[in-house]
């Protein structure tokens, strides 16, 4: 994986602060991130209240999980401008690293549901699935693998290209390439993705 200092995770905390901000006086409309508008995106759910995908971020470092940074909060770690209210990863699926993952999430008492909102419990077999939904303080999301339909995508080899961000007290985060954030923009084709890939081609 490449490394970058710094600027990336600073450009996502002043984002993540500008979402709260943008928040602070919006009454909650019981809009979950699965109910974002495919032009608008999660900035219009209720995700955007006390909006901070840190405190996950950072419990993924500690028990040294490789999930990587995928959707919107990968794409404002790149320069895009947009805001965002969820935080979508992206890991391996393999079941030997579930048991850390799980922790991670634990660690948080965050929630899991599947793709139709029934409850999991958060141990390492429920997100063995190709998808959950989870709900952690400060940042709800998609927890995926490559196990889900991805189109003509290679999801492994995406992983692979992976970039990494580094913070202060050594924190890692990992998060989708430029150029495969791209593609799996253009591949999804809402208009919020196509919007958002044209952005990035043109930070070029």
């Amino acid at each position: 994986m490449n490394g970058m200092i710094g600027e990336p995770l600073e450009r996502l905390r002043a984002a993540a602060r500008r979402t709260r901000e943008l928040a602070l006086k919006r009454v909650s409309t019981g809009l979950g991130h699965e109910n974002a508008d495919d032009d608008v995106g999660t900035i219009g759910t209720d995700g955007a209240l006390g909006f901070d995908p840190f405190p996950l971020l950072e419990a993924l470092h500690r028990h040294d999980v490789r999930a990587v940074v995928i959707g919107q909060v990968a794409g404002i770690m790149h320069g895009s401008a947009e805001l965002t209210g969820d935080l979508d990863l992206l890991w391996d699926g393999e079941p030997v690293r579930a048991p850390a993952l799980a922790a991670a999430f634990i660690s948080l008492d965050a929630r899991l549901t599947d793709e139709t909102g029934v409850p999991l419990a958060t141990r390492p077999e429920a997100l063995l699935r190709p998808k959950v939904q989870f709900t952690a303080p400060g940042a709800s999301g998609d927890c995926c693998t490559p196990d889900l339909p991805w189109g003509d995508l290679n999801v492994r080899e995406i992983l692979g290209r992976a970039v990494t961000a580094y913070g202060p007290g050594g924190l890692e985060v990992h998060y989708v390439s430029r150029e495969d954030l791209i593609r799996m923009r253009r591949a999804l084709g809402r208009p919020k993705d196509l919007r958002r890939a044209d952005e990035l081609d043109r930070l070029a």
